[in-house]
């Protein structure tokens, strides 16, 4: 997953959410703004070289919460199916797994 879906993603929840408030934030009087650059230039190493890949250099050319096509009936069928296969594996393994215990008994 890159990192720009991933903010764009965020961007559009915390919008959303923030339409719920009723709280009003002010910036208290002494307050000095700190950007990520900032955060990034006092960073060394692996933390610097992360920090500047995920720096948001420009804004997104994608709309907003764009969603992969739903699958289709097949894919789905196949998923479920084997899905069922695999529960029921696994309920034979548990089944083969007790009636071990028992016969040591």
């Amino acid at each position: 997953m890159k990192m720009e879906f991933i903010y764009d993603y965020i961007f559009h929840l915390l919008n959303e959410y923030g339409k719920l408030l009723k709280f009003k934030p002010n910036i208290p009087e002494k307050a000095t703004e700190v950007c990520a650059e900032t955060l990034a230039c006092s960073a060394t190493g692996n933390s610097r070289k992360f920090m500047e890949e995920s720096l948001e250099k420009s804004p997104s050319s994608n709309s907003t919460c764009t969603l992969p096509p739903p699958y289709d009936p097949e894919a789905v069928k196949a998923f479920n199916d084997e899905k069922k296969r695999l529960i029921l594996e696994v309920e034979r393994w548990e089944d083969e797994y007790w009636e071990s215990k028992a016969m040591n008994q």
